[in-house]
């Protein structure tokens, strides 16, 4: 909004001091991300205020974990700050017709909607079960076909890749590197030489032409996959204070950074990665939804104020997932989202185990030896006796190592 007040004074002709700096996207990144913070910090307690007074408390079923009573009425549904953080800054500093924020505030008010009803069912209308998984299933799906769809066919949504044999003779004209724009399902494959995959090499079958017209086929439902599955793991992992906010700041700082040198064709000429017209935008999306995150975690960390609630970890789990598609980095997803892959895969091992040795051993045996003490994993580490906040703390530093690992990449091939 800003940055067309800008344009459309610059266009006729007024010049404020200081109005130019709205052109950089840097400036806009460093504003969004003071603004989001703030508003957290400052409009968070209010709102956590507010859900208190219409007694939108979390009802704690027992588990027998220490502390775990504590917890009942702590009010739920903070991801509501996280949303209103993230998208008043946007609307203010980005350029909201660039198809990849429009993208993600799509993104962010329908899984955060979906996580609303779902909180909304189980704390108003006191339906323990809350939304139905089938439906959120549904909307999980609903959102990776409006990315996919959008991904492919979108004239927009664009790669420059390099030449082979590019040369930097002036670095003042970069261009000359890259190849002209194409419209193509290209990825990036992480730790490999040669690390760029088309998804339309799939239809092996096909000649060139046709598998490039028909790769969709392919492409969508692999992008429906990633949004539901990374949505899945991020509100999995929202089970003990900080640990989903605290490992979500680390994977979009990382994704942050990815935004920008993509976005950026003179950093993406000297990484020798794809340069992604239209992207640079994005950084300030990412930047603002990080500053959002550490505000919403300064109530969030234990003992926890506030909890997200499917609101907010439906939210930043398909947010994370559309950046890392939008960014040809999905592939990289089982790295950089190590933590919430982990959390996912223990309580689907823990189901797969239980019901193989029922049906081999009997219930009894099952039930007495179980692979995890409780899932998912962080549960099992309380039933250890590890306490909420070095669970978080010790998860946060793996959710660093794996995204050093991921940055690493950009060289490392």
């Amino acid at each position: 909004m800003l940055y067309y007040l800008y344009e459309y004074l610059t266009n006729h002709g007024i010049h404020i001091p200081g109005l130019g700096m709205l052109k950089y996207i840097s400036f806009r990144a460093g504003m969004a991300v003071l603004l989001s913070l703030t508003i957290a910090l400052v409009y968070g307690k209010r709102i956590i205020n507010y859900l208190r007074a219409k007694q939108m408390g979390e009802l704690v079923r027992d588990l027998g974990l220490d502390g775990q009573k504590q917890k009942e009425g702590t009010p739920t549904m903070g991801g509501l700050i996280i949303i209103l953080a993230t998208l008043i800054p946007v609307l203010l500093f980005t350029r909201i017709t660039n198809v990849y924020i429009v993208l993600l505030i799509v993104s962010v008010i329908w899984m955060g909607a979906i996580g609303f009803l779902d909180d909304y069912l189980k704390k108003v209308k006191k339906n323990k079960d809350g939304l139905s998984g089938k439906f959120k299933i549904v909307g999980q799906v609903g959102l990776g076909l409006i990315v996919g769809v959008t991904m492919y066919f979108h004239p927009d949504i664009t790669v420059k890749r390099k030449y082979a044999d590019a040369k930097v003779v002036n670095r003042n004209n970069v261009e000359q590197n890259f190849m002209p724009t194409e419209k193509i399902t290209v990825s990036t494959v992480p730790f490999a030489k040669n690390n760029e995959f088309d998804y339309s090499g799939i239809l092996f079958w096909m000649n060139d032409k046709d598998a490039h017209e028909w790769a969709w086929i392919v492409f969508i439902p692999i992008v429906i996959f990633i949004v539901t599955a990374v949505s899945n793991g991020a509100n999995i992992t929202d089970g003990i204070d900080g640990l989903a906010a605290g490992t979500s700041t680390v994977i979009l700082l990382a994704l942050a950074f990815f935004t920008y040198v993509s976005g950026n064709i003179i950093f993406a000429d000297y990484l020798n990665i794809m340069f992604l017209p239209n992207m640079g935008e994005t950084t300030i999306f990412v930047v603002a939804m990080v500053g959002a995150v550490i505000g919403f975690f300064w109530y969030n960390t234990y003992p926890a104020q506030v909890f997200m609630g499917d609101t907010g970890s439906l939210m930043l789990g398909g947010v994370i997932a559309v950046l890392a598609i939008i960014l040809r980095k999905e592939l990289m997803i089982p790295v950089l989202c190590g933590v919430f892959l982990i959390e996912l895969l223990s309580v689907i091992l823990q189901v797969w185990v239980f019901k193989f040795r029922k049906r081999k051993y009997g219930l009894e045996y099952a039930q007495n030896n179980r692979l995890f003490k409780m899932s998912p994993l962080h549960h099992h580490y309380q039933k250890e006796g590890f306490h909420e906040s070095k669970i978080v703390n010790r998860m946060v530093i793996i959710g660093v190592m794996l995204a050093i690992v991921c940055l690493i990449t950009l060289k490392m091939r």
